[in-house]
């Protein structure tokens, strides 16, 4: 599964061939390569890997395409976005899901990270054939692995992550969820990420172009790795930090993503999951506490998990308030409906150990010290 076929397949799928720059093409070949060297797909993931990289390019070509030939798609502003910027596994979901019920607000939207163009109208922003398209893929996967649902359900016209967007300029969380590729991530844990946060900005100018606006609110852990260039791109970005219990959080995204990733394989990768994943917790705690210590005056809402939990709206409002825009009239209701209509394990529980990759809760609460006591994180059981 070489880089350059995989570029030529999407070439011929799109009929264009203008990527709108090079800066991808490194961290393509380097995954493509650890695919091959290392992720040990199963018959099913030797098919579906290639497909999705295929599509991450293809989506590229036109994403670049509508804007080279919608030139005023440049001047389209991505004004304060809200950045959710983890941590992983403490509640971005849900509080992704309960921004995008304010009608004030605009979410990136599952199917769009797929099939991005012709950017949407209000008239086909929930609903329509790239909507049930990407529906469908998500319950084929969903058959496929019966254990995705539980462990992170996602619907085609839901908010969802940014690192599909990110995936397009391959520097991304998200290859790590879909294969085992440990070259690959020690690649990703020193690249320069302002090519891909470009990239993200054009898509968002080429969604918002078609007429559906509102304040972004976005979410995504991988954004905690790579301050400097999300800011850089949108200095007047406002930015919430989600705390939890780090054992719990180690356990819940080293069993997310064996889970995720044996769609792909039937190899047991459990050993290298539970080295690979604490490390980038620490990462990505090590660069908040940097960019904070760098940037003192960039505003940061911090939340803790419990407190999503007990009081969602509370929480919700509370955070909204403090990033400059109060909740919008019919806001509440409509986050207090879709939390009736969306109960906690509805696909199902996700259960999670420790004990499952070798750990210990009070060794990983010891490593993780200094960020329960900076941010006086609770301990959960």
């Amino acid at each position: 599964m070489g880089a350059g076929a995989l570029v030529a397949e999407a070439v011929d799928r799109t009929g264009l061939d203008d990527f709108g720059g090079d800066e991808f093409r490194e961290g393509l070949t380097v995954l493509a390569e650890a695919i091959d060297a290392e992720a040990q797909l199963d018959d099913f993931g030797r098919v579906a890997v290639p497909g999705q990289i295929v599509g991450a390019l293809a989506n590229r070509l036109r994403i670049v395409g509508f804007a080279s030939s919608h030139p005023e798609v440049g001047d389209e502003r991505i004004e304060a976005p809200l950045v959710v910027i983890g941590m992983f596994r403490a509640g971005t979901t849900l509080l992704s899901q309960l921004l995008d019920q304010d009608p004030a607000n605009r979410a990136l939207l599952s199917w769009e990270v797929a099939d991005s163009v012709p950017p949407p109208s209000p008239d086909d922003f929930r609903a329509g054939p790239r909507v049930e398209a990407v529906r469908a893929g998500q319950q084929l996967l969903a058959q496929v692995n019966p254990a995705m649902d539980a462990a992170h359900h996602e619907q085609a016209d839901q908010a969802t992550e940014c690192l599909g967007v990110l995936a397009q300029d391959f520097k991304s969380l998200l290859w790590e969820a879909v294969a085992i590729v440990p070259s690959y991530s020690s690649w990703l844990d020193g690249a320069d990420h302002l090519s891909a946060y470009r990239h993200h900005r054009r898509v968002l100018q080429v969604l918002q172009h078609g007429g559906v606006r509102g304040r972004w609110t976005l979410k995504s852990p991988h954004h905690a790795l790579a301050l400097e260039a999300l800011t850089t791109v949108y200095p007047d970005a406002r930015l919430v930090v989600l705390h939890r219990d780090p054992a719990v959080l180690c356990a819940s995204v080293c069993s997310l993503i064996r889970t995720l990733s044996s769609t792909f394989t039937d190899a047991d990768h459990t050993q290298y999951l539970a080295v690979r994943w604490p490390n980038v917790l620490e990462q990505s705690i090590e660069r908040m506490d940097a960019f904070r210590d760098t940037h003192p005056d960039h505003p940061i809402v911090d939340v803790q998990y419990g407190d999503l939990v007990r009081d969602p709206v509370g929480t919700v409002a509370r955070i909204s308030e403090a990033t400059g825009r109060p909740l919008a009239d019919g806001a509440a209701d409509a986050m207090t409906a879709h939390l009736a209509a969306n109960p906690k394990d509805r696909f199902g529980a996700h259960r999670y150990d420790l004990a499952e990759f070798g750990l210990d809760a009070d060794a990983v609460r010891e490593r993780f010290a200094g960020y329960i006591e900076r941010y006086d994180v609770p301990r959960e059981r």
